[in-house]
């Protein structure tokens, strides 16, 4: 018998395969509203099973306006009706980080978030999904899954001083891009894991998400051992397992390095960006706003004070993080040195809470993205960074390496970088029912739909999202896209967060599909949920010029362009018996 992969053994199938299972842990948090009221369309009247859902108030905690409030207060009413055990009230903490009281090796867990991949710093399968389909699983208590192909990154060596965990993940994306591991599972293995402590490990875990992998997984190994505080039986590779790519990192060879503005791949040595102004810094997240990233802020920060005019927020991850930096003196250093502790949150991520950025500010941030407008501000540029970098940074007023030396370091690679295409006003991208993004990678969900307002508007509620859909980007989509329109796309089309507002505004507008070169996970998933067909034919979208016609046969699995013609691979039946019923939530209803 041949060696299996990690994702082969915990779905007990081969990759490719289309399996079933239920998972150990559903997450939830601020959306929780939303599926309970997609819930309630699929018929729901009771949950499958109580125990295995985790709800978590944290991503505009506390409440930043009267419509979010009462949300949090029909969520406090659900978890009160149903009998959730597993709750956290708003400034508990971020999910991500209050996951690792709960996730265990072996588990499967999924959550309405893209970042649930961060669990699998514990050995567990960790993987993010919509709404809909949390909402499908509270009712049924199982989904599908695509067993994924995998990765293995062997890592050898150990980080050198000033140089992170953070630096390490930016440092594999920059490498290997946004969206070469679409779609797949990354393994850690080698004797450089060995010196990765848990919060090292949920750093690479968590950024898996900005890679396009479906999850990231460490061993059970001595470090997790200590961890628990016990021996843990956990799930690993055999030896012999066979993997679509391996690549070797030496630790000792990573130096500090940023994501520069719009998209989380441009990375470069921070010596090559040393001296940018910054007016802005953040430190927190469910990224890096772990006790010992703010220990690392802090050894930089103590006796020092922010650069004049500099906004430096703080967050820790968790309560319990936040009282524990209380007693280590940490806060105290923060706010002598001009900073701002905020309550625990996501908030300034996103663009939903305090700290959003004026025009034209440069932000070095340790969140996990850096898309245009994603912190609340079109006009604003975002860099990410270590915490060390970020707090040295917001001193000096501009961007500076935390080894306090200059440095002529160039990154080394030079992955294919994501293109970056604004649709400028009053440019037509549309032409014979067609709309022309063909030569847009990494279209994100934050530029189909605005992440400040995800909480205002339910996903639930697609004539609401219509006005909003593609705002930003390209302006007239909203008012002119009509039923049967088709999209092109080039790579990663949908990456970003795990919000299915996209999906519902394309597929409430009639959009009879989407035609890519590749297209994020969470947003496949998400597609089919709501009905919106994903069509896979990178030479199509190659030979597509604005103007010709394009048309679709779904049966015979083909679409034509012009007078060309090109095949694609139809989905299982069991999906597609979704796409008939015009989605999940009827699907669900009907089963």
């Amino acid at each position: 018998m041949k060696g299996r992969t990690f994702a082969e053994k915990i779905f007990d199938a081969e990759k490719g395969a289309i399996v079933f299972a239920k998972p150990d842990i559903i997450l939830s948090h601020d959306n929780t509203s939303s599926i309970f009221s997609t819930f309630k369309k699929m018929g729901g009247e009771k949950l499958h099973n109580p125990d295995t859902l985790l709800i978590t108030l944290d991503h505009n905690a506390p409440p930043t306006n009267s419509k979010l409030a009462n949300d949090y207060q029909v969520i406090r009413d659900f978890v009160d009706k149903f009998g959730i055990k597993k709750f956290h009230d708003a400034g508990d903490g971020i999910c991500h980080q209050l996951m690792s009281q709960y996730a265990k090796p072996k588990m499967i867990i999924v959550g309405s978030d893209s970042h649930t991949s961060t669990a699998g710093a514990f050995n567990a399968f960790a993987a993010g999904i919509d709404r809909t389909e949390t909402a499908g699983l509270w009712k049924q208590g199982e989904t599908w899954f695509r067993v994924p192909e995998s990765v293995k990154i062997t890592l050898s060596g150990k980080l050198d001083q000033g140089v992170f965990a953070k630096d390490l993940a930016l440092w594999i994306i920059g490498m290997i891009g946004s969206s070469v591991a679409d779609y797949m599972s990354i393994e850690y293995h080698g004797e450089g894991v060995k010196t990765l402590s848990i919060s090292d490990r949920m750093v690479l875990a968590n950024l898996a998400s900005e890679m396009g992998a479906k999850n990231a997984v460490f061993p059970a190994d001595k470090v997790l051992e200590a961890w628990f505080g016990q021996k843990t039986e956990g799930l690993w590779a055999d030896a012999d397992a066979t993997y679509l790519r391996e690549i070797s990192i030496n630790l000792n060879d990573v130096f500090p390095v940023v994501a520069a503005p719009h998209h989380v791949d441009n990375v470069k040595a921070v010596s090559e960006v040393q001296g940018t102004k910054i007016h802005e810094a953040l430190i927190g997240t469910c990224t890096n706003g772990r006790l010992e990233d703010l220990r690392e802020a802090a050894a930089v920060l103590k006796g020092k004070k922010v650069a004049k005019f500099m906004q430096l927020l703080i967050i820790p991850a968790s309560r319990e993080i936040f009282k524990q930096a209380m007693k280590e003196g940490l806060i105290d250093i923060f706010m002598d040195a001009g900073g701002n502790v905020l309550s625990s949150s996501c908030g300034p991520c996103l663009g939903t809470g305090q700290g959003i950025p004026a025009d034209n500010y440069n932000v070095i941030s340790t969140a996990n993205r850096n898309f245009k407008g994603r912190m609340g501000n079109n006009n604003s540029n975002v860099y990410l960074a270590s915490p060390a970098t970020v707090a040295m940074s917001a001193i000096a007023g501009e961007i500076t390496d935390p080894r306090s030396s200059k440095t002529s370091d160039k990154f080394p690679f030079h992955a294919p970088q994501s293109s970056k295409v604004d649709i400028r006003e009053g440019e037509d991208r549309f032409s014979k029912g067609v709309w022309n993004y063909s030569d847009v990678d990494n279209l994100n969900t934050d530029q189909m739909f605005a992440g400040n307002l995800t909480y205002n508007v339910q996903s639930s509620e697609p004539d609401k999202i219509m006005p909003h859909l593609f705002k930003g980007f390209d302006n007239s989509f909203a008012e002119r896209v009509k039923a049967g329109d088709i999209l092109m796309a080039g790579t990663n089309f949908g990456c970003g967060s795990s919000r299915e507002h996209p999906s519902v505004g394309l597929a409430f507008a009639g959009v009879k599909a989407v035609i890519c070169k590749s297209v994020n996970r969470i947003f496949y998933r998400s597609a089919v949920n709501q009905g919106l067909p994903i069509i896979l034919v990178p030479a199509a979208v190659e030979a597509f010029k604005q103007g010709d016609e394009v048309k679709i046969d779904f049966e015979k699995g083909l679409v034509f362009v012009g007078s060309r013609q090109f095949s694609f691979s139809a989905l299982p039946d069991k999906l597609m018996e979704i796409f008939k019923v015009k989605g999940l939530v009827n699907y669900v209803k009907n089963k």
